[in-house]
């Protein structure tokens, strides 16, 4: 999934699984951005929803790089389709399959707390990247001058507690500023729990040297 910004506007029970990337073409086609573990599957959700309650169903043309080329109903000109550039699409929660243990939807990590292991604030989840390498999460926080970026590992994040609202993070050195309050803080201290992945398109923590992820 392209992980994106934290989705405010999203409708309630409702998990973004794509974007408009623009017009395609001339006959009122778009590029669709998947951000579903399948990329094809985004069609299954459909009707798919806008922030504003607009309603689309989705045909899936032919597949483009980062995405396909997608007929959206009501679309039937390239202007109508290069106005919806941005625009976000969701589906129901409850359309979307059920996720392994130590998987997370991407919207569920969005916004979530972030401490050490020590339990000093680190800021929170505004992004979650995915550049082909595994998740990462982007996270934004007093003290910050940029928003880190933490590898969604077992090891960088070895908690993450949806019922709490927070991620234990054990962070490599270099992604936070240098902080003396976890001085002496126990390496793993918290690192029982479930870790994860997630659509906005789910996915699951790499484990350290091989161990298995989605």
């Amino acid at each position: 999934m392209t992980a994106s910004k934290a989705h405010d506007d999203a409708p309630a029970g409702h998990v973004c699984v794509g974007a408009v990337a623009g017009a395609y073409g001339v006959r009122g086609e778009v590029r669709l951005k998947s951000f579903c573990a399948e990329p094809a599957a985004i069609a299954d959700y459909a009707p798919l929803v806008a922030a504003d309650g607009r309603s689309f169903s989705v045909t899936l043309i032919r597949p483009l790089k980062d995405g396909y080329a997608a007929r959206l109903s009501g679309v039937s000109t390239r202007e109508q389709a290069e106005a919806l550039r941005g625009l976000r699409l969701y589906a129901p929660r409850e359309r979307l399959p059920s996720l392994p243990e130590d998987e997370f939807y991407h919207a569920d990590l969005i916004g979530l707390e972030v401490v050490s292991v020590g339990g000093a604030p680190l800021g929170r989840v505004i992004a979650v990247h995915d550049h082909g390498a595994g998740d990462i999460l982007e996270i934004a926080g007093p003290g910050l001058t940029h928003t880190a970026l933490l590898p969604f590992t077992r090891e960088a994040a070895p908690t993450v507690d949806l019922a709490a609202g927070r991620i234990v993070a054990d962070p490599p050195e270099g992604v936070f500023p240098a902080r003396g309050d976890d001085a002496d803080a126990a390496p793993g201290a918290d690192d029982a729990g479930a870790g994860g992945d997630a659509p906005d398109a789910p996915g699951a923590r790499d484990a350290p040297d091989g161990g298995d992820g989605a």
